[in-house]
């Protein structure tokens, strides 16, 4: 049995999140939720939410015991961009590209 939780349009960019997802996956809960607790960038409060909802799913949904839950699957994709223009000398534009993050985690009872 698994549960999964899925954040859409996190205003963050996707490779910024990769980097925490990566220090979570294959681990156990409540080592995954101690980790993003001290992890000093701005992508951990985030990720925390979607484990903790996750783990919400799993709990209420499917009846799974919250201490025997690994981290299964933790991946990012991009969201939309939202494009902007800043204006440059001699009438040029510069583009700005503010990405977003769809953030999906997918937590199993351990085996």
């Amino acid at each position: 049995m698994e549960a999964r939780a899925i954040a859409k349009y996190v205003r963050m960019s996707p490779s910024k999140v990769g980097v925490v997802l990566d220090l979570i996956r294959g681990k156990s809960v409540k080592e995954a939720s101690a980790i993003l607790k001290y992890t000093p960038r701005d992508a951990a409060a985030a990720v925390l939410k979607v484990l903790k909802s996750a783990v919400a799913n799993a709990e209420n949904n499917n009846d799974l015991d919250a201490d025997n839950l690994i981290v299964a699957e933790a991946y990012v994709g991009p969201g939309p961009t939202l494009k902007r223009y800043r204006p440059m000398d001699h009438g040029k534009a510069f583009k700005i590209h503010k990405r977003s993050s769809n953030i999906t985690i997918v937590v199993r009872e351990r085996a």
